[in-house]
């Protein structure tokens, strides 16, 4: 036990999700804060009666104040600590076939799924991409570069921290380069697939790994099939439908950068003779296909960024499988995407349907799919599932 660590006693009625393993401590939960705390420090969680919950950092300005980081009370939460976490999770990607001359992009460190709430690592071959999103990560920053120096020895560490997390939790975000030399340019394989991705592209980390899986899937069915990317960024759901067999893949977005890239990547792979990228609107090109594409991809930005906006985002799923029904030719399947945390399976499954309705076609869904091994997931943090997609099929009444 260290003595000295703050305490955070919860009120009765709110122990349940954190004793059975929740990593979050909600600020309506917090019944007192004993000794101190600076936004940062490690804080010791108990539950009315003062029996050990587990220990965290502190984030006095976030409706989380506690992360729960160890439910060990002894452990010093230092390097070695950080090591130790860092080396599992890094084992535990190349136990499931990652980090191979095939793939060599991926989630090196998911947050609370690898035990270490507020960091993100992605890895691109030899450069990593970091996300410092609480301030306790913020403050140990040197501890955590120094660490992944250690073990993974890359090129580079760039900071792609959003202003909004670093905002929220009342510190400075990191700018750029924070260790060695890096052109600006993040070159990696996935699937035998080769990417370059220039530093422009500023979407999250730079690419969305959350999807390989489901990009495998979509190449097994895309033989002899036309083909609609929609919202497609780089491309990277066409390139598996291209490498798969499709006829035609139309991948579409309104980012003129992200559709210059994917052409490129395109070229690269040897795939541009059956891909065309058009800069329009997502939602108007589901519209205005009219039942022409034997296999659609539709896989929007989040549209529910918090629960308070979940009723709001229920509709606009709804309207979109709407579009994306429609533009299902008889028979043909619909890939139906969504990340947002706060809508769950039953609700976008809810939504392809009514959608399915309103277009007066019918959504029977065939496979269910959730985010790669690499985004892992405690049994005990249902929030951390955030990734969801129907694979149905489409018949027109």
């Amino acid at each position: 036990m260290h003595p000295s660590e703050p305490i955070i006693r919860l009120k009765p009625g709110h122990v349940q999700p954190v004793w059975a393993g929740h990593p979050w401590v909600f600020a309506q939960a917090v019944e007192d804060l004993r000794g101190g705390a600076t936004p940062g420090d490690t804080v010791r969680v108990e539950d009315p009666r003062g029996n050990f919950l587990g220990r965290g950092f502190y984030s006095p300005k976030s409706a989380i104040v506690v992360r729960v980081i160890t439910r060990d009370q002894d452990v010093p939460l230092d390097a070695a600590f950080f090591r130790s976490r860092l080396e599992a999770a890094l084992a535990r990607r190349i136990r499931m076939g990652l980090g191979d001359e095939d793939t060599d992009g991926y989630r090196l460190v998911h947050s609370e799924g690898d035990g270490l709430p507020g960091l993100i690592v992605d890895r691109f071959r030899d450069v990593l991409v970091v996300q410092l999103l609480t301030i306790g990560m913020k403050v140990r920053e040197e501890m955590v570069l120094a660490t992944l120096s250690e073990v993974i020895s890359p090129r580079a560490i760039v900071d792609r921290t959003p202003e909004s997390s670093a905002r929220a939790e009342g510190f400075a975000r990191g700018e750029g380069v924070l260790r060695g030399t890096f052109d600006g340019e993040l070159v990696f394989r996935e699937r035998g697939l080769d990417f370059r991705l220039p530093k422009e592209l500023g979407q999250k980390t730079g690419y969305y790994f959350d999807q390989r899986g489901l990009r495998a899937r979509v190449e097994s069915l895309s033989k002899g099939k036309r083909v609609l990317d929609a919202y497609s960024y780089v491309g990277a759901f066409g390139l598996a439908a291209a490498r798969g067999g499709a006829t035609e893949v139309h991948s579409v977005d309104e980012s003129a950068i992200a559709l210059e890239v994917g052409a490129t990547i395109a070229r690269d792979n040897g795939l541009e003779s059956v891909m065309s990228f058009t800069k329009h609107d997502a939602r108007n090109s589901l519209r205005e296909a009219h039942g022409s594409y034997d296999l659609v991809v539709c896989d929007p930005p989040r549209l529910a960024p918090s629960r308070a906006s979940r009723d709001q985002a229920q509709k606009a799923y709804s309207q979109l499988a709407q579009h994306a029904t429609s533009a299902v030719r008889p028979g043909g399947l619909l890939v139906f995407c969504s990340c947002s945390a706060a809508v769950d399976l039953n609700a976008l499954t809810r939504a392809l349907a009514l959608g399915a309705q309103r277009a007066n076609t019918t959504a029977v869904v065939l496979e269910r799919h959730f985010q790669g091994f690499d985004h892992p997931v405690g049994a005990a943090f249902p929030e951390g599932l955030y990734l969801k997609a129907l694979i149905a099929e489409v018949t027109h009444r």
